[in-house]
C-alpha cells in the first residue's frame, strides 16, 4: 500500500511535523510511504525524517531555488482558502504544483494534516484513493467562514480525523458531513532516546511557541510564588515566537532573571525535558497537548491547565500529572508547590506517566490508521450512498419549504 501525507512545511519546527514524521516512519516498516511537502525553505528537516519514508517538496522557496523566479510565486493562491492563517504563504504556484501532484498520484492513501492542503486535497485528489484530512487544530480554532468552507469540501471525503474525542464530537455536532467518518486518533510520540528523569533537579519545564494563547505571563507570575518559597528551583521555558521581548522584559519586572530564563528552541525535546523533574503548561487552549505526552514519556509529571481540548484526554488527575483552572495562577503555582515538596509523590507520578504515556507509542496508533485505512476502503460504497440518500433528504426540505 501506498501512503501520502501533506505537511505545509516539512523543514519547519511544529507539533503538526513531528507527529506526522513519527507516523510516516511507524507505518514505512510494511508501506510505500511519501512526505509531501508544500513548501521548502531550508536544505534539510528540523527533525530526523526515516530513509524508508520519501520526502517530496512542492515548492521551493530558497533564494537560490528556480522557483524564485516564477512569476506564480508571487501570484496569490486561487484555491487554498483565503479565510486559513497560512494564506499568505501560499500562491498561485502551490495551486498548481498541489493540484499537478495529486492529480497524477498512483497513492492508496492520502492524509491531508491541516485546512488549506485538505482543500488540495479534496479538491484534486483522485477519487480511487481513501482521501482522510486530519484536524490538528481544533473546530472552533477555524472561523465561520472558514469552517462554512471545509464542510463544503470536507463532505466529499472519505473521513475526518482529530487529535482528540471531545473535538471529534464537537465536529460530528456542528459539521454536518453524511457519509463521512468522523473520529479521533491521538497524535503518536515515539520512546525518547534519552534516560528518563529521575525527579530530582530543581528543575520546571515549559515548551512551546511563545505566543499569548500559552499563557507563558501567566506561569512566570506563577512562578514567582513559587521561587519566594523555594528559590534554589528554576523554571526553563523553550521555544520561539513574536512573544519573546514581552516576556523576557516581564521576567527582568518581576525580579526572576536568575530564575526563569528563554532557553530557545530546541528539537528533539526529550534531553531538556529528561533534565527537569517537572513540565508544566499554562495554556488557555490546545488542540492537542504534544509536549505533555513527550515530557510524559521522559517520566516527568505534568502541570497542565484543563484547557480545550487535549490535556483532561491525556493526563489522569492524580496519577500521573496535575489539572488546573485555565486562567488560575494561584493554583498553577499551589500545583507546583505541591509537586516540589513531595518528593515521593513527584517520582511516583512521574513513573506512572512514564507507563500511561506508552499509549501514544507509535506502533499501536498506526495499527489504528492501518485498520482504518481498510475499514475505510471497504465502506466506500455504503459512504456513497448515504451522501446520496442525504442530498435526495435536502431537495425534498427545500422543496418543502419552497
Amino acid at each position: 500500500m501506498k501512503v501520502v501525507f501533506l505537511l505545509h512545511n516539512a523543514y519547519g519546527i511544529g507539533g503538526t511535523v513531528r507527529t506526522t514524521l513519527n507516523m510516516a516512519a511507524a507505518l514505512a516498516g510494511r508501506h510505500q510511504v511519501e512526505v509531501v511537502s508544500m513548501l521548502r525553505h531550508r536544505e534539510r528537516s528540523r527533525f530526523t525524517v526515516d530513509p524508508r519514508v520519501t520526502l517530496v517538496p512542492l515548492v521551493d522557496l530558497r533564494e537560490d531555488a528556480t522557483d524564485a523566479t516564477d512569476p506564480r510565486l508571487h501570484e496569490p493562491a486561487l484555491v487554498f482558502p483565503s479565510a486559513e492563517r497560512r494564506y499568505a504563504q501560499y500562491s498561485r504556484l502551490t495551486d498548481d504544483r498541489a493540484e499537478a501532484y495529486l492529480r497524477g498520484s498512483d497513492a492508496d492513501v492520502i492524509i491531508g494534516t491541516r485546512p488549506g492542503v485538505n482543500v488540495y486535497l479534496a479538491r484534486f485528489a483522485p477519487r480511487r484513493a481513501v482521501r482522510i484530512a486530519q484536524e490538528h487544530l481544533t473546530h472552533d480554532a477555524h472561523g465561520t467562514r472558514l469552517r462554512a468552507e471545509l464542510a463544503r469540501h470536507y463532505a466529499g471525503l472519505d473521513a475526518v480525523v482529530t487529535t482528540t474525542e471531545a473535538d471529534a464530537a464537537v465536529y460530528r455536532a456542528r459539521m454536518r458531513l453524511p457519509g463521512v467518518r468522523v473520529l479521533a486518533v491521538p497524535n503518536s510520540v515515539p520512546e525518547p532516546a534519552v534516560p528518563p528523569s529521575d525527579g530530582t533537579a530543581p528543575i520546571v519545564a515549559g515548551a512551546g511557541r511563545l505566543v499569548r494563547g500559552k499563557r507563558f505571563d501567566l506561569l512566570i507570575d506563577a512562578f514567582a510564588d513559587v521561587v519566594a518559597k523555594y528559590p534554589d528551583w528554576s523554571l526553563r521555558l523553550y521555544g520561539g515566537g513574536p512573544d519573546k521581548e514581552r516576556l523576557h522584559r516581564l521576567i527582568e519586572e518581576r525580579g526572576l532573571g536568575e530564575r526563569v530564563t528563554l532557553m530557545g528552541s530546541r528539537s528533539p525535546i526529550d534531553a531538556e525535558f529528561a533534565q527537569s523533574s517537572i513540565v508544566v503548561s499554562a495554556s488557555a487552549a490546545e488542540s492537542f497537548g504534544m509536549t505533555l505526552v513527550e515530557a510524559m514519556r521522559c517520566g516527568v509529571p505534568v502541570v497542565s491547565t484543563d484547557c480545550p481540548l487535549g490535556p483532561a484526554e491525556i493526563i489522569e488527575h492524580g496519577v500521573d500529572g496535575l489539572l488546573v483552572p485555565v486562567g488560575d495562577g494561584e493554583a498553577i503555582a499551589a500545583a507546583l508547590l505541591d509537586l516540589i515538596g513531595d518528593r515521593a509523590a513527584r517520582l511516583r507520578m512521574g513513573e506512572a506517566a512514564r507507563v500511561s504515556s506508552r499509549r501514544f507509542d507509535p506502533a499501536p496508533i498506526a495499527r489504528t490508521y492501518e485498520a482504518l485505512f481498510a475499514d475505510l476502503a471497504a465502506g466506500r460504497r455504503a459512504r456513497r450512498r448515504e451522501r446520496h440518500r442525504a442530498r435526495w433528504r435536502a431537495r425534498i426540505r427545500r422543496a418543502v419549504r419552497g
